[in-house]
């Protein structure tokens, strides 16, 4: 994986590979399921830590990084998708699913078969989901941000929250029926 290699290169006594290190793998599955693609998600992360290099200050005094680096992920995210529709060429999807961990490998073969067209239907629907809708289920449900966490990374109020993501749950059910 590409994103990894950027760290493994680097020396490990860089203090920016030491404070970002433990949430490449978090960063990188947020951002796939963003995008419902490994090269998408591996150039939003890598143009991500490219521009975070030079702030490494700034970085040093931040609380709780993993929440404003989900911000960050997810800010970038929307600028390279107003980008890319604003393009004339249209990339089209690959349909991949996305890779599996280790708890994975311990399952049974017919329960990985089961659970790979499981992972594959939630993925689908997924992204059949508005762009607003996915970008929510994601934060909460998949990756698990409490509702005032999602709040100040989108700025949005609790109330509108919850009933925008009680509609989100809603349609994921009907496509998923």
């Amino acid at each position: 994986m590409a994103i990894f290699d950027l760290f493994k290169s680097a020396n490990t006594e860089d203090e920016f590979v030491t404070l970002l290190r433990p949430y490449v793998e978090g960063m990188y599955r947020l951002a796939y399921r963003f995008c419902g693609s490994r090269e998408d998600a591996e150039d939003l992360v890598q143009d991500l830590l490219v521009k975070l290099f030079p702030r490494i200050n700034e970085l040093r005094s931040i609380d709780n990084l993993q929440s404003w680096l989900a911000t960050v992920l997810y800010r970038q995210f929307v600028d390279r998708t107003r980008h890319r529709n604003r393009s004339p060429v249209q990339l089209t999807e690959d349909g991949e699913t996305f890779p599996v961990t280790k708890d994975y490998m311990a399952l049974q073969p017919e329960m990985q078969i089961l659970n790979d067209e499981a992972v594959d239907q939630v993925q689908q629907a997924l992204l059949r989901l508005n762009e607003d809708q996915r970008i929510l289920v994601i934060l909460h449900d998949v990756e698990g941000y409490k509702l005032t966490e999602i709040q100040d990374m989108l700025d949005i109020p609790i109330g509108t929250l919850k009933s925008r993501l009680y509609r989100a749950r809603e349609q994921l059910k009907k496509l998923l029926c």
